[in-house]
């Protein structure tokens, strides 16, 4: 038998990395995560590239190369990251064409700040696409209402599409629907739906963190018995709603036309609450067809520790579907909780921007000094 997470891949469950950085790849990390832990995929954001380009030496060369153009902190931004997501795109290159464009991608993101701009979202992915310019580079766009306009759009030109900050299975299923309405006006332009390739990322530990929060302030015994358990069963629902939006009459006939599933993809993964198993978030939404994407510090405690029961993400999908009961029934308004991590998400990725940015001119004000 395997390791944990090559025991994944066997199952049809793919295993990305959620982070991105020059150092990572000059120095042989992600090689070495492709080889020995069965990564398939990076995503990259901007905590972790503001963390390495402020705390760091790995982008200062490039940056000097850059200076005499004078290049606003988001335009030198654009040349480190697109520098990064390409080498990383064409180090994955050999993943992507030997799982037939299943796998092998790398995600940037649209800036957090058009968040709620459809057509700024649409616009900036089509530069990102054009830029880059690499068929296994997935840009991000948040699913907020104006957002899932742009992914519709954005399928529709001919965009790979990581879609982010889902955290609602209404909104999911409004995801899912504009992957494949946007496929279905492609394919009548003409386009080859087969190029095209999408994930639908999910939320995951943050939708425990804020349930429990409250579910703690109600405080009595039937509510506390509830913590730990929405952002599993929020998962587990998201998952049956993809098997049923990816069959039947309509999407079959897509699919003989080339098209793929737009897979679901389980994010914030790492577990923020010390009194639950470091890797539940894992363990328990094994599935085929799925992505999990996972911090380092996962990846290593997976690979240690980490237990492979089968297909657990399409377990006990009732008792799933009574938690949503249970939780209404303490007093625990769910499309609040969401609502909420959606309009915080999208001011943390908006935050997270605005200290890169900052980081990136404090950088460039003392390679200029010296």
């Amino acid at each position: 038998m395997g390791r944990p997470l090559q025991r994944l891949a066997e199952l049809g469950q793919s295993v990305w990395i959620d982070y991105l950085s020059r150092e990572l790849l000059a120095g042989g990390g992600l090689s070495r995560l492709i080889a020995r832990d069965a990564v398939v995929g990076a995503t990259s954001n901007p905590t972790i590239f503001e963390q390495a380009i402020s705390h760091g030496g790995a982008y200062d060369a490039q940056l000097l190369e850059l200076l005499p153009r004078q290049l606003s902190p988001n335009d030198l931004f654009l040349e480190l990251a697109c520098a990064d997501v390409v080498n990383a795109c064409d180090l994955l290159r050999p993943v992507w064409e030997g799982s037939e464009g299943r796998d092998g991608y790398v995600s940037i993101e649209v800036d957090p700040n058009v968040a709620n701009d459809a057509l700024a979202q649409f616009d900036q992915a089509k530069r990102l696409h054009e830029r880059i310019d690499r068929p296994n580079l997935l840009v991000k766009i948040p699913a907020t209402t104006p957002g899932v306009a742009a992914i519709e759009d954005s399928i529709a030109d001919g965009r790979s599409i990581n879609v982010t900050l889902i955290f609602s299975i209404d909104r999911y299923v409004a995801v899912a629907r504009a992957y494949r309405d946007g496929l279905v006006r492609f394919r009548a332009a003409g386009g080859d739906v087969s190029t095209v390739h999408s994930v639908a990322s999910f939320f995951v530990s943050r939708v425990d963190t804020e349930a429990d929060k409250r579910l703690e302030a109600i405080g009595s015994k039937e509510a506390l018995a509830l913590r730990g358990k929405l952002a599993i069963a929020n998962a587990k629902l998201a998952y049956e709603h993809y098997q049923q939006r990816f069959s039947g009459p309509r999407w079959e006939y897509l699919e003989g036309k080339g098209a793929t599933p737009q897979r679901c993809l389980w994010a914030s993964t790492s577990t923020k609450n010390p009194e639950y198993r470091d890797v539940i978030y894992v363990e328990e939404l094994i599935g085929r067809d799925t992505v999990n994407t996972m911090p380092a510090e996962t990846i290593k405690a997976f690979q240690d520790h980490g237990e492979v029961r089968g297909d657990t993400v399409a377990e006990k999908v009732d008792d799933a579907h009574k938690l949503f009961a249970d939780i209404a029934k303490v007093g625990i308004d769910y499309d609040d909780v969401t609502e909420t991590l959606e309009l915080e998400g999208v001011q943390k990725f908006a935050d997270s921007f605005a200290e890169l940015l900052e980081g990136v001119r404090a950088k460039r004000g003392a390679l200029a000094a010296a």
